[in-house]
């Protein structure tokens, strides 16, 4: 016998997950031009019936158009967590199946059912073409003769999401899809894979996006090279004098505006975790197209500095003239530590007067030296942001970014395969409470494994050979015509940006007192504490407690 429900799509499925165990859903808010996502989970109890079959979704109450079915498939996990750093509200810590990839239905449509397995279907309904009010739907499964019928009351509130000024980053690599596609960096099927990877990172809530003006050195070995995604064309005659190509940079700048990005963010300037070298340069010399600065330069040499700054100089001056200066975030290096202070700051001072007027942000965990002046605008992670929020607080200055990645383990929010989905969406709340000014992840797209030796398959390896737990170096999936698959993930943190900006619009209408006034009370029942990074809410059914508070308090303003 076929068992379905309607689910939050915050829960993770496994095969073996009981169905009885799932709080069906019944009832959902959307706002006016948004995106309502849920699950239909669906499983044969019957031991006799065949091993699977194809059971087909229709929907009544709705234009089917304005609904989009994916299957949740499940991606193998060799370390879901570090064995000895995560906390007691993973979902799991065992190596097995994890529920995490997007992927189109196939055989015509047809959703597999097997016996004995849990399997779901993600659904996304698309509120452009419904009218305000309560709209009754009903998904139908059609399992041969039989009907099983879901039904689902569905309200579009009469208000839209406000915009809100907030970058979002996840770094794009774009040398990984070169790789993964086998095609040539800025071929013109690299373009079109370049093109598509960022349509999905736009319509996922990022607006952010690396530039690589140079191959940006990121997870790098020492010695080591990544394949060359240069956009700015070097050229060094035999007296040393440089001149620069921004004609690459031009066509990929116009492409990302075309895309909806809204800001840049400048490859880092000098190689990662301690600034102490030069990046990958590759440029057109007398004895030709070669390497010309990389680990074997001093980042504060004379040759180095001399080409950094005529570099920046230009770069400034094309993005003066496109009106795009004001767009873009530089930074210097990765996360130094105290024993890579000395080498940062002069790795630092040796351009930052260049770029004076402009944010200049690095990732940070010492507070001390953003307090020395070290880095005026730190990015500290999840867990280690309170004492950058008091710092901030006695400047009376807000904005403060953060970021999370494979260190971020206990208590905050991340978005390994192993989170709950609630716990990854919860970040939108916590980013609203201490007006986050922007955020961080270093992994869109990441297809290799630790330090870049080897190029690694993400629909088999979601650790980067044991590298970080599974989740951590990339939201999408590479599909076979060039497109990217979205994660549960990536929409499990848009949805977190969603109820962000729902709590901005709730502030419009009824002031921020107010609006924290109803969270606060929420957010202490469910998770024992106040709105704070290192207590996150784990729970589905919690999350939609608090988020149907916000949407309350935003309907009846609206009254």
């Amino acid at each position: 016998m076929l068992r379905a429900i309607l689910i939050s799509s915050l829960e993770k499925c496994f095969l073996d997950t009981k169905i009885n165990t799932l709080e069906p859903l019944r009832s959902a808010k959307v706002y006016r031009k948004g995106t309502y996502s849920l699950q239909i989970a669906m499983t044969e109890t019957n031991i006799s019936a065949a091993h699977r079959r194809f059971v087909r979704i229709d929907v009544d109450g709705i234009e089917k158009n304005a609904l989009n079915f994916r299957t949740v498939e499940l991606i193998p996990s060799y370390m879901p967590a570090y064995p000895t750093r995560h906390d007691t509200d993973f979902i799991r810590t065992e190596p097995g199946l994890y529920p995490d990839l997007l992927a189109p239905l196939q055989m015509n449509g047809g959703v597999p059912c097997v016996m004995g397995q849990l399997r779901t279907v993600w659904v996304d309904i698309d509120a452009s073409a419904l009218a305000d009010g309560e709209h009754k739907i009903v998904f139908k499964i059609h399992d041969g003769e039989e009907v099983h019928e879901l039904p689902l009351a569905l309200t579009v509130i009469p208000a839209e999401l406000p915009e809100v000024d907030f970058p979002v980053t996840q770094w794009f690599h774009y040398d990984c899809l070169a790789t993964y596609y086998n095609v040539e960096v800025f071929s013109e099927r690299h373009w079109e894979i370049v093109e598509n990877f960022i349509k999905t990172f736009v319509k996922c809530g990022n607006n952010t996006l690396l530039v690589p003006i140079f191959t940006p050195p990121l997870d790098t070995h020492v010695g080591g090279e990544r394949l060359t995604v240069q956009l700015i064309g070097v050229t060094r005659d035999a007296e040393g004098k440089y001149t620069f190509d921004f004609s690459l940079l031009t066509r990929f700048m116009d492409m990302a505006d075309r895309l909806g990005v809204k800001y840049f963010e400048i490859a880092h300037l000098f190689t990662q975790w301690g600034a102490a070298h030069a990046p990958k340069i590759m440029a057109t010399t007398p004895n030709g197209y070669e390497r010309i600065f990389g680990w074997e330069t001093d980042a504060t040499g004379e040759d180095y500095n001399t080409f950094i700054r005529q570099l920046l100089c230009e770069l400034l001056d094309f993005l003066k003239a496109r009106g795009d200066d004001k767009r873009c975030f530089f930074h210097i290096s990765d996360e130094p530590n105290s024993e890579q202070l000395e080498q940062y700051m002069k790795s630092k001072n040796s351009v930052i007067d260049l770029l004076e007027g402009y944010p200049v942000m690095d990732a940070l965990s010492k507070v001390e030296f953003y307090r020395e002046g070290v880095v005026t605008n730190p990015i500290p992670s999840n867990n280690h942001i309170e004492p950058f929020l008091e710092a901030f607080a006695e400047e009376g200055r807000e904005g403060l970014w953060t970021y999370y990645c494979c260190g971020q383990n206990v208590g905050v929010s991340n978005r390994y395969f192993a989170t709950p989905g609630a716990r990854t969406r919860y970040i939108g709340v916590q980013f609203y409470r201490y007006k986050i000014g922007g955020f961080l992840q270093w992994g869109y797209n990441f297809y290799n494994n630790q330090g870049s030796h080897d190029a690694i398959n993400p629909y088999v390896d979601s650790t980067g050979n044991y590298f970080v737990p599974s989740g951590d170096t990339y939201s999408v999936y590479p599909a076979q015509d060039g497109t990217a698959l979205e994660s549960m993930r990536i929409l499990h943190f848009r949805e977190g940006l969603d109820d962000m900006r729902a709590l901005y619009l709730a502030e419009s209408l009824v002031g921020r007192e107010k609006v924290l006034e109803t969270i606060e009370p929420i957010v202490k029942e469910l998770t024992g504490n106040e709105i704070v990074f290192s207590r996150c809410i784990n729970r589905s059914t919690d999350m939609h407690t608090l988020r149907n508070a916000i949407d309350e308090l935003v309907i009846n303003a609206l009254n």
